[in-house]
């Protein structure tokens, strides 16, 4: 597994790089292959630690985060966090793996300015509704946008408070 290692607002020791990728390689070789990519961003907020682990393969994405006083304690929780993730979605991932989401009314008070704080870019590639409503809940998402692969259009899947899904297709 590649292993990339980011810092935001602190400094990493080799130590814990060492410490990182004998982690992943104890824990999560037996899911992925060498050719599966792991992130791990780390950014110092107050007093603790934010520690993003993030493992692509296979066009699949695994995401955890957890804050922490110390960072490796905060290592540990994520891993073990991506492993009950791919633990609890087993039999939909596997295949994945390595084998083995105004008139009349009171007037309004003025608008506020929407400030935007982030874009993201990332690359849609079609997949089913069960894939797309999968990796939302791999991502713990909210929402995840895909390209249905049956209707080739970009669509929304999302999880109602009720605990059902639901998708968003455009009208042509």
């Amino acid at each position: 597994m590649k292993v990339t290692i980011t810092a935001k607002k602190l400094n990493i020791s080799q130590s814990f790089n060492d410490y990182a990728e004998k982690k992943l390689s104890a824990k999560l070789d037996r899911f992925f292959p060498d050719e599966a990519d792991a992130k791990i961003t780390l950014e110092e907020r107050r007093d603790m630690i934010l520690l993003e682990l993030t493992v692509k393969y296979n066009g699949m994405i695994y995401r955890a985060e957890q804050s922490a006083k110390d960072k490796n304690d905060a290592l540990d929780v994520t891993v073990d966090r991506i492993i009950r993730q791919i633990r609890k979605q087993k039999t939909k991932v596997e295949k994945s793996l390595r084998a083995g989401a105004f008139t009349g009314l009171a007037p309004e008070p003025e608008e506020e300015d929407y400030e935007v704080i982030r874009y993201k870019t990332f690359a849609l590639r079609p997949m089913t509704v069960d894939e797309a409503i999968l990796q939302m809940n791999l991502l713990d998402h909210k929402f995840f946008m895909f390209r249905n692969a049956e209707t080739n259009t970009i669509n929304v899947v999302y999880k109602r408070d009720e605990g059902n899904y639901s998708v968003l297709v455009p009208e042509d």
